[in-house]
């Protein structure tokens, strides 16, 4: 037998419908991130005298955004480190990675992500472990790292940020000079072709993060960096608590662009 429905009510049915299937889909849409930053002294934050460093601005960034529901994170950036420091085998700084890491997989509602910024230090003339390391050197360190990450913790995902940029006069205790700016530089399309790679080997799980901040602080090094004394004058290596919020961001950005695009 078929029953007629007043037009207004089926009307008031299809509109609750519609409601809560929204509802329904901006709730489980949410996401949820879990975030180990790798890196040297501009991610730990050293420059950034506040306190908070670019991770934190990053993370800041990304619960504001629409979609996001909560983010955890870890900073285990370490100052002076190259890419020899965080291999698996030295053991010096990669379990702190994996320490934070064991203890946010746990998580299982989270997507656990790393992010990596290394290459500073390993383009300085002397001074940091293995430096100056090779653009091939470079790359095979940080591909080195990458698998091992990706095979710990099936499921995450690592995006590489660019290193940025630095004074051709920089010399504290390490020597750094144009030489290494110039060697830095040529760290940049070794990453992009490892993050290549990475597309058909570990499809979904590698990508290219900032590619914007060198080229941001180079034109505005004296508003977004500390002035540093070195052996060569006042040079410009670590942003300051200015420097630190804008990097934060554009990290927070690539990672939204990126990453969050394919959750």
């Amino acid at each position: 037998m078929f029953i007629a429905l007043n037009p207004a009510y089926s009307m008031k049915i299809q509109t609750l419908a519609a409601v809560f299937l929204l509802i329904s889909f901006n709730v489980f849409s949410q996401t949820k991130l879990s975030i180990v930053f790798i890196g040297n002294s501009i991610t730990q934050g050293k420059g950034g005298d506040n306190g908070f460093p670019p991770p934190t601005h990053a993370v800041n960034y990304l619960k504001a955004q629409k979609g996001v529901d909560d983010v955890l994170y870890a900073n285990v950036g370490r100052s002076g480190s190259t890419t020899l420091d965080w291999l698996p085998e030295t053991g010096k700084y990669f379990t702190l990675a994996t320490t934070a890491a064991d203890s946010l997989y746990l998580k299982k509602d989270h997507q656990l992500l790393f992010s990596m910024k290394l290459g500073t230090n390993d383009s300085a003339i002397q001074g940091p472990n293995g430096s100056p390391v090779s653009k091939e050197n470079y790359k095979k360190n940080v591909q080195t790292i990458i698998s091992e990450l990706l095979k710990r913790y099936p499921g995450s995902k690592v995006i590489i940020h660019h290193p940025i940029w630095y004074s051709t006069n920089t010399y504290n205790r390490s020597k750094y000079l144009a030489e290494g700016l110039e060697r830095l530089q040529t760290y940049v399309p070794e990453l992009d072709a490892l993050i290549g790679e990475y597309k058909a080997t570990e499809p979904g799980r590698v990508f290219k993060g900032d590619t914007k901040a060198f080229k941001y602080f180079k034109k505005h090094y004296l508003k977004l960096f500390k002035p540093e004394n070195g052996q060569q004058g006042v040079f410009y290596l670590h942003p300051n608590v200015e420097g630190v919020a804008i990097l934060g961001e554009f990290w927070g950005k690539a990672i939204k662009k990126k990453v969050l695009a394919g959750i």
